[in-house]
């Protein structure tokens, strides 16, 4: 899973970026611009938000990004304590709010609920459909207990499809999820990893469970209607 940090005081990034980086890929911005270009990518699957940023605080952040229908889980950090802002936040779209300073524990408990909210699982390091099971952190991935021989970039497909099945997912969000908004390659490139994942699949009969968009995207469907 991914998680962005948007968060100025770099000594408090870094210690959520060490507190959480065992549970989710993390990324860190450290002012309001930088962080609502990233969180508009929509490839995350929870943010941490500090309110007092420089450029743009994270109330307009939220604004922004659920007025694009973007509506990744957001935890908001604040130094206050009103009821004023808490009122506020959720007002905007947060999902929860964590006052600094807080416990490390109190902060996991908070991301685990979130993320159980939106249907991944958390604890277990685990995904599941059907009857493809995906560990996390083994990167291995089994139907019926028969392992499925995966490269990287093919597994990392297959879980951002699970952790998102029956949301169509565009070529864009899969590539800058997958290969980096930085890579030298192509889109393209999640075109030739979507088919080479139905081929693996296809011995199973799970290949007809991933849909085509196409000129858009892919689905991982429960329906199983493969090309749309």
């Amino acid at each position: 899973m991914k998680l962005l940090i948007i968060e100025d005081d770099s000594y408090l990034s870094d210690t959520i970026k060490e507190t959480t980086e065992n549970l989710f890929d993390v990324e860190q911005a450290f002012d309001g611009e930088e962080g609502l270009y990233l969180a508009e990518q929509n490839i995350y699957d929870c943010i941490i938000l500090d309110i007092m940023l420089p450029h743009m605080n994270g109330y307009e952040i939220l604004q922004q990004l659920r007025k694009k229908q973007i509506f990744t889980p957001v935890v908001m950090l604040t130094a206050k304590d009103g009821i004023d802002d808490k009122i506020q936040g959720f007002k905007v779209g947060a999902d929860d709010y964590l006052v600094k300073p807080f416990h490390r524990e109190e902060l996991l408990l908070r991301l685990e609920a979130i993320v159980r909210r939106t249907g991944a699982e958390f604890r277990e390091n685990s995904l599941s459909f059907k009857e493809l099971k995906l560990n996390v952190i083994n990167r291995t991935a089994s139907i019926k207990g028969e392992l499925i021989k995966l490269n990287g970039k093919q597994f990392d497909l297959l879980e951002y499809l699970m952790n998102n099945k029956n949301t169509i997912l565009t070529k864009e969000q899969i590539f800058d999820r997958i290969w980096g908004f930085e890579s030298d390659t192509s889109t393209t490139v999640v075109e030739v990893y979507a088919s080479n994942l139905r081929k693996t699949l296809k011995q199973y009969h799970y290949d007809h469970y991933i849909k085509t968009f196409r000129g858009l995207g892919y689905m991982l469907s429960e329906n199983g209607e493969g090309n749309g």
